[in-house]
């Protein structure tokens, strides 16, 4: 699903954002040399960064203190959570409500009413839904085809018996498992595809522009976004124990989104107009629709998943540790938006 909605805004964005200014561009120093060099350093460190956020948490198998079945994990999945809900709020919200409240935009619709908040609120009950009916199918789906799903990816066929309460016993708690486990696999794909939608999105948007004064700042504090919102990602990619070549391919999807849509903005940099309407309308929605699902992941599918996790409610040092670390997530992304 993602993948088709990551091709779909890449062939569309470019094309409807193209067209004449209808409102005057601030003033800003452009040296179109200088700042192709500066695109180049964005695009190579947020690829790292991105990479290397998202393989930390997926090397539980590896390291043994980042397994999901250790306390740790909880940690960082907090701090992860932290970064996902700032930038929800701090970064890609107000981004959508400026963009969709600029002068540029004529008063009738766009200053009458709230789209901003009313999208994001929609594209959060969409996720619901989403998540929802999604984990409803796959959960009906593997029960009446009696599959289960084991640790190491493989599927396995339950056999149905009742003539021992310990094989009955057993089947159940296979089938919890496979259920667990389609869960953290919804979640992986629905959060990837509202980080890829932002993440194309800042892209492009730095790709186009030709402010060497723009982008500078941009790029430590794009590097240090994709990073953190790459271990909110790969900590649920480690939850959803899928095989190698499904993490290998969500990652990669992952680490090429923000650099990709860089490419994208490089090319179209003689045509590319921030202040169009229509540039303007769409980055407006497209944030305010990731806002609202990044809050949803980080506030439903993390926090209150986790927080409320029987391990956690049983352990005062890891609840303690949980909330600092959240804290701390939230904060440091929070702080980046003083650059960003």
């Amino acid at each position: 699903m993602e993948k088709i909605v990551f091709w779909y805004i890449l062939l569309l964005l470019p094309a409807i954002v193209l067209g004449e200014c209808t409102c005057d561009s601030e003033d800003e120093e452009r040296n179109k040399s200088e700042a192709l060099k500066y695109k180049m350093a964005a695009l190579a460190s947020i690829l790292v960064a991105s990479a290397i956020g998202v393989c930390i948490p997926v090397l539980g198998k590896v390291i043994p203190a980042l397994s999901p079945e250790r306390n740790f994990f909880f940690i960082i999945k907090a701090f992860a959570a932290g970064v996902i809900l700032s930038t929800g709020f701090i970064h890609v919200l107000p981004d959508a409500f400026e963009s969709l409240t600029s002068p540029c935009l004529k008063e009738n619709p766009w200053g009458n009413f709230p789209f901003c908040g009313f999208v994001a609120m929609v594209s959060a009950m969409a996720t619901l839904m989403v998540d929802t009916y999604a984990t409803s199918y796959y959960n009906k789906k593997n029960l009446k085809n009696g599959v289960v799903t084991t640790e190491g990816g493989d599927e396995e066929r339950v056999i149905h018996t009742h003539s021992h309460a310990h094989a009955h016993g057993s089947t159940t708690m296979m089938a919890d498992s496979n259920s667990e486990l389609l869960r953290y696999r919804v979640i992986a794909q629905v959060l990837e595809l509202g980080i890829i939608v932002h993440s194309v999105i800042i892209g492009i948007a730095l790709g186009a522009s030709e402010s060497p004064k723009t982008i500078k700042p941009l790029v430590a504090a794009l590097t240090f976004h994709q990073f953190f919102e790459g271990m909110g990602l790969g900590g649920c990619i480690a939850q959803a124990k899928l095989k190698s070549r499904a993490i290998a391919i969500m990652a990669l999807f992952f680490s090429l989104t923000t650099p990709v849509g860089i490419a994208v903005g490089l090319a179209i940099t003689n045509v590319y107009d921030e202040n169009s309407p229509t540039a303007l309308i769409v980055e407006g929605i497209f944030n305010s629709a990731s806002a609202g699902i990044l809050i949803y992941m980080a506030l439903v599918d993390f926090l209150a998943a986790d927080f409320m996790h029987p391990r956690m409610q049983g352990n005062g040092k890891l609840q303690l540790g949980a909330n600092v670390s959240l804290l701390l997530g939230a904060g440091l992304m929070s702080m980046l938006a003083k650059w960003a």
